[in-house]
């Protein structure tokens, strides 16, 4: 048998190779194929299927209220000491220290941590430890343990790195542990955390209100997520009672689901879209195999008369269709570490977990797998069909066999399910392009051509106490707007899609006092002048923020349409009064709206816009009890001036003037996230640009392969039916009538095809309904679109090979038979 398999493989090495134009068509085919569904394979493998890198992972999970929102400190630590599915329950902050007291000060991105979390998650440091319970309180919580790039950026790898101070937000802090290469937690924040530090909540124990805190908990090992659910929803609602409108419904998921969720569905529609183009390379080189089996019929026919056996001419097809696979699974290997690579770096800004994308073992197993199970798929029909040919009719008819009608059956079965499946991908792919137009063609309310911010944070610097805070920014704003190249310059807390979103409650004056639960909130920003100009944020009534309206002036705030249209319906609301907060005698504080603002898009892009209301920065002590814990950090936006000729132009190239005008009134400040505002929006749709670019490129490729696949059809269908097409020009048919003849076959499997890829569609389109934005899963024009685009490739697809049968010479076709 051994010896049988030998002999088979050096036949069908030495058959391809005879045949290269053949062996090279089957083999892209099927490297396009498998090459792709590796790559894919990787991306689901690294990113779903592979388990968080700590300790138990399927125990760990999030606590959080149904938003997805943090818990405030109090309510944290009730849970804490009430809840009893737990082995753990801990809590994380962000935080953003800026590191000072070096030639280069940086921020950087943290969390602090109560000591139950990284012992929780099962990963030790490399170097030294974490902090114990009875350090994670005020006053002796000065300590930190920084992530591996940190210690290699700062400390140049230094192993002595342990008991050396680093100066973060003005206060020295201790290294006392140096976590392993890859460690990054921080689940959900968009940047990988590189410094954790301990979080002291004693002095915070009675805030119900600031929902700061991601909550993370280890079930017991017995317990279910429905379970702690249950108790956690018992505990919850009676907080809420004891403290009306601070804790909402509270959820329990588990922290894989937290951290992958949101591409789970996407990436295995991507992994279906796959699947698709490998069965439609399997099939193109399906009836590649049924071509050449028929012009081997004679060869067949010869070997079994002198004494071959069914069994053994399939088992010698089948080897070379399995030699063939091999052979493009070995191609398809190296697309999919090249299509590896671009998917981690396309990836990089909105797929989590993107570091794990590799061709693992098991990614490398599940290729092997996919290899033997296409050579067999592909090659079983056409092995069969071949060594079932009657042997008098082969012999007697050579190259032109009498079983061509039930081959062409099988070839037209074939393009046709090309063809439906080319239809379901290439409808995907349109609805996510409409979709995207659509998200494009959003208007986010402000301009971001031309405009550069970054994030000046003075934390811990000469410059942070409130008396020199205010003067800084000034005099910064001032510098910018002095650079030559720009137009204008101003600045607020956070920048629209690049920073965070505050929400605050405020009173309106005239309406009754509302329960705590009931109490409206808005978005707020805290604005300096010119801020709505620089962004172009249209000013639909009144006036915006100014330099008049400091600490002895009257309060004044700017509120946006939406909150307008909500609280003043039908009414001018210039004039209103809204308050935030109430002075040391208890006495409310009152702004009076003196400005509307267009609605912007803030946070998520396809999100509804929020209320927003924008405060004066140098008002901002009138309105909150501790508004130095909020705002030791503006972000800046400039507008770059073009030339006259030009609509765009660069802003990064005032950077260097920029960290000069910084480093001069403080070389302590750093400044940091310094991108153009543009960059900001296209990240805002990073990840659904990401899936419009696979899900097109593999609708292009599955296009290709079937116009290839009934070119190739319809021309060998041809080339069968020479002698045919003679004899009925010799019986004085006209060109234009065979044209038609033979286009009217191909395009009636085309149709055919394409009515099942309709049907298919429709079906499928209905699971992409989460991706989509601003088009329908059954959008008709994408339907229509694709269905006629499909015609038109397959149209001419079947013209060709057709019109060269209208030049074939009578004569010549009766003479070949």
């Amino acid at each position: 048998m051994f010896d049988s398999l030998l002999q088979d493989l050096r036949y069908g090495a030495r058959s391809l190779v005879r045949t290269p134009g053949f062996t090279i068509a089957a083999i892209v085919a099927l490297a396009l194929g498998i090459g792709a569904n590796s790559a894919i394979l990787s991306v689901v493998s690294g990113v779903l299927l592979k388990p968080l890198s700590y300790e138990q992972p399927d125990r760990l999970v999030t606590v959080l209220d149904k938003g997805y929102n943090g818990l405030a400190p109090g309510t944290f630590l009730d849970l804490r000491r009430q809840l009893h599915s737990f082995t753990q329950l801990g809590a994380a902050e962000y935080w953003t220290p800026a590191i000072t007291g070096v030639a280069e000060p940086e921020k950087l991105y943290a969390l602090r941590l109560s000591s139950d979390v990284l012992p929780m998650l099962g990963v030790s440091p490399a170097l030294g430890r974490v902090w114990t319970t009875d350090e994670d309180a005020t006053g002796r919580e000065h300590e930190v343990v920084i992530g591996h790039g940190l210690w290699v950026r700062r400390f140049a790898s230094d192993s002595n790195v342990l008991g050396k101070s680093v100066i973060l937000d003005g206060n020295s802090y201790t290294v006392i542990g140096v976590m392993p290469r890859g460690f990054g937690f921080a689940p959900f924040w968009a940047t990988r955390a590189e410094l954790w530090a301990p979080l002291a909540l004693d002095t915070r124990a009675g805030d119900y209100h600031a929902g700061s805190l991601r909550v993370f908990g280890r079930l017991k090992p017995a317990t279910t997520i429905a379970a702690a659910q249950s108790e956690v929803t018992t505990l919850s609602s009676q907080l809420e009672q004891l403290y009306p409108g601070t804790t909402r419904e509270v959820r329990v998921t588990d922290l894989t689901t937290q951290v992958v969720g949101k591409v789970r569905t996407p990436l295995l529609i991507i992994l279906g879209a796959v699947a698709f183009v490998l069965l439609i390379a399997c099939a193109n080189v399906a009836h590649m195999l049924l071509a050449r089996a028929a012009r081997r019929q004679r060869e067949i026919a010869v070997r079994v008369a002198i004494g071959a056996t069914r069994a053994r001419m399939i088992a010698q097809l089948l080897t070379e269709s399995v030699l063939l696979a091999l052979l493009g699974g070995i191609a398809g290997l190296g697309l999919a570490e090249i299509g590896v690579r671009v998917l981690a770096a396309q990836g990089a800004s909105s797929i989590p977990r993107v570091e794990t994308i590799t061709l693992d073992p098991r990614v490398l197993l599940a290729t092997a797998f996919i290899t033997l199970l296409t050579g067999v798929a592909f090659g079983l029909a056409p092995a069969v069909r071949a060594s079932n040919a009657d042997l008098t009719s082969s012999l007697k008819e050579g190259e032109r066999g009498s079983t061509e009608g039930r081959k062409n059956r099988t070839r037209s079965v074939l393009i046709a399910s090309e063809f439906a499946l080319a239809l379901m991908l290439l409808v995907g792919a349109g609805l996510l392009i409409r979709s995207f137009v659509a998200m494009q063609s959003l208007n986010p309310g402000y301009d971001p051509a031309n405009v550069l911010t970054m994030v000046v944070p003075v934390t811990g610097t000469s410059s942070s106490p409130e008396g020199k805070r205010a003067a800084f920014y000034d005099a910064l704003l001032g510098k910018i707007r002095a650079m030559p190249g720009v137009q204008s310059a101003s600045a607020v807390n956070h920048i629209p899609i690049g920073g965070d979103n505050w929400g605050i409650p405020f009173r309106i004056e005239g309406r009754p006092e509302p329960k705590p639960r009931d109490l409206p909130s808005a978005s707020y920003k805290v604005v300096m002048p010119g801020y709505f100009a620089t962004m172009r944020i249209p000013l639909l009534a009144g006036r915006d923020v100014s330099a008049d309206d400091k600490m002895d002036a009257p309060r004044v705030v700017v509120i946006n349409e939406l909150l307008a249209t909500r609280y003043w319906p039908g009414e001018n609301p210039l004039g209103k009064r809204l308050s935030f907060g109430v002075d040391s005698s208890g006495a409310r504080i009152w702004a009076t709206v003196v400005g509307v603002v267009h609605n912007t898009i803030h946070g998520d892009w396809t999100a509804p816009p929020d209320e927003e209301t924008f405060l004066p920065f140098a008002q901002q002590r009138a309105f909150l009890a501790n508004p130095a814990g909020h705002y030791a950090y503006m972000s800046f936006a400039l507008r770059a001036a073009c030339a006259p000729t030009t609509k765009h132009c660069d802003p990064t190239a005032l950077v260097p003037a920029l960290r000069a005008a910084v480093h001069e009134l403080d070389p302590n400040v750093p400044l940091s996230e310094v991108q153009p505002m543009s960059s900001l929006v296209d990240g805002a749709t990073a990840r659904e640009r990401f899936y419009l670019m696979l899900l097109t490129a593999f609708a292009t490729v599955a296009v290709a392969l079937a116009a290839v696949g009934i070119y190739g059809v319809m021309s060998y269908a041809v080339s069968r039916r020479t002698h045919e097409l003679g004899l009925r020009m010799a019986l004085g048919a006209r060109p234009q009538q065979l044209l038609v003849s033979v286009v009217r076959d191909g395009m009636i499997v085309a149709a055919i095809g394409g009515a099942i890829g309709v049907i298919g569609a429709l079906a499928i389109s209905r699971l992409m309904a989460t991706l989509l934005f601003g088009v329908k899963a059954t959008d008709p024009l994408t339907f229509v679109a694709v269905a006629t685009m499909l015609g038109v490739i397959a149209l001419v697809a079947c013209y060709i090979p057709a019109r060269r049968a209208t030049k074939i010479d009578p004569l010549e076709a009766l003479r070949a038979d």
